[in-house]
């Protein structure tokens, strides 16, 4: 029997929203290529999802998306700096151009899923996917760690999993793991009488814990003991510190190269006092530098002009500013900080906050997730201040897709309880199925 067009079509835009999760993150395991400079796989697996999603009927009703007024502002510095930039010193247009194109795209990918006209089922298997890319993840740097050995610690040796093919992009996959990480955590604790599920949720947290300690990313672990504190003490005084007692007593069983990464960050200079470790020290330079280029330029350097220019402010030439933050309020002045944090604040004060007051309560895997989320865009937003991840496609992807589909999945969940059992039941009523029941009962008319 053919199957109809329209079905092939529905099977076809789910393939695509799937694999588009799968491909973001993996993307150094697909070497693909377009040969059309600035032009990505991922920008024409949007642009398929896009012609797949014509014409179809979407369950949800329409809704305005809380993240919307602030990305736009935030897009909107982008591109004002961008345009800076330009005026100030034309350099390499199409890496700025490509540069503000993947600044701008990759946050799309939360209007995108927000709007992927799935039912509440596929919704949800949407959301289940991202945590199993995000758990093979950590499964990809566990291994590399393995290959690598437990030996002494070497800078050169840290795992990325599928986020580079070396060291360089340790600290990115070590921001992903802990930004994903209290996703499970938060079944793991608060999802109630589903046992499978939650002993599936703590492989995840194995999963991601050990390929975060192979990352050696200190930022990372903080995030981590951040994270599992924060929902330790949510659900329990008591079990939080039990279960931190139980942490610290299994620490002895670590590798020795992760005490001994922990242990560079304070050192012992020629004079005897403490030192912070090379990598610490030229964060702060760097940072200062970052302070005199803004006092040189007060609307900012203009977008991707920070490693160009942060040599004429400190000897570390040709480097990433390290902090998120910074970097924004180096290349986009204080406007464009203003709006990252104003972003930041309607991620955790807008969307999360609605995401926990609307969860049906009867539902404990939607509270779990809710809270999950939370603490995830916690672990988000500190990742930006030892690093510049926020705008790194294959970490913030997922998030912003998980970002659309749980504000979805919220929707559809509140549709669905609006409705009701009853609502569009085509069962007649009494007057409908006995006519003659008006005149005899009158007052029984539509009330059955």
């Amino acid at each position: 029997m053919a199957v109809p067009e329209a079905q092939q079509s529905t099977t076809l835009l789910k393939v695509l929203l799937f694999f588009n999760l799968l491909y973001v993150v993996n993307q150094v395991h697909f070497p693909w290529e377009t040969g059309v400079p600035g032009l990505a796989p991922s920008n024409i697996l949007f642009l398929l999802i896009l012609m797949a999603l014509r014409d179809k009927p979407d369950p949800l009703q329409p809704v305005r998306p809380i993240l919307q007024r602030a990305l736009l502002i935030f897009f909107g510095a982008l591109t004002f700096s961008f345009l800076w930039a330009q005026l100030r010193g034309p350099k390499d247009f199409i890496a700025d151009i490509t540069y503000l194109k993947n600044a701008l795209f990759f946050p799309l990918f939360y209007f995108l899923y927000l709007r992927c006209k799935q039912d509440e089922k596929t919704t949800r298997q949407l959301i289940i996917w991202i945590m199993v890319i995000a758990a093979v993840a950590g499964l990809e740097a566990i291994r590399e760690g393995i290959d690598y050995g437990f030996g002494k610690y070497n800078p050169m040796r840290r795992a990325s999993g599928p986020f580079g093919v070396d060291w360089h992009n340790a600290n990115r996959a070590g921001v992903f793991y802990a930004m994903f990480l209290p996703m499970f955590a938060a079944l793991a604790l608060f999802l109630k009488g589903r046992k499978l599920w939650r002993i599936a949720a703590i492989g995840g947290c194995v999963l991601l814990s050990g390929g975060t300690l192979f990352t050696y990313s200190r930022q990372a672990y903080f995030l981590i003991l951040l994270g599992l504190a924060v929902l330790l003490v949510r659900k329990s005084i008591i079990l939080a510190v039990v279960i931190s007692v139980g942490l610290v007593s299994a620490t002895e069983y670590l590798p020795d190269s992760v005490f001994q990464r922990v242990d560079e960050t304070s050192q012992q200079g020629k004079k005897g006092g403490e030192e912070v470790d090379a990598s610490t020290s030229s964060r702060w330079e760097i940072w200062a530098g970052a302070m005199k280029m803004l006092k040189d330029n007060p609307m900012g350097a203009g977008l991707n002009r920070f490693k160009g220019e942060i040599g004429n402010y400190s000897s570390h030439k040709g480097y990433d500013a390290h902090n998120f933050y910074v970097l924004t309020l180096a290349e986009c002045g204080p406007q464009g900080l203003a709006a990252l944090l104003f972003l930041m604040g309607t991620l955790f004060f807008g969307l999360a906050s609605f995401l926990r007051r609307k969860a049906p309560p009867e539902d404990p895997e939607l509270k779990a997730l809710t809270i999950g989320f939370t603490v995830c865009t916690v672990c988000m937003a500190l990742g930006g201040i030892y690093g510049s991840p926020t705008l790194e496609g294959s970490v913030m992807a997922p998030y912003w897709a998980l970002c659309g589909l749980l504000e979805r999945y919220t929707h559809l969940k509140m549709q669905s309880a609006a409705q009701g059992p009853e609502a569009g039941s085509d069962e007649p009523t009494l007057a409908d199925r006995f006519p003659l029941a008006a005149h005899i009962l009158p007052g029984r008319r539509g009330s059955d």
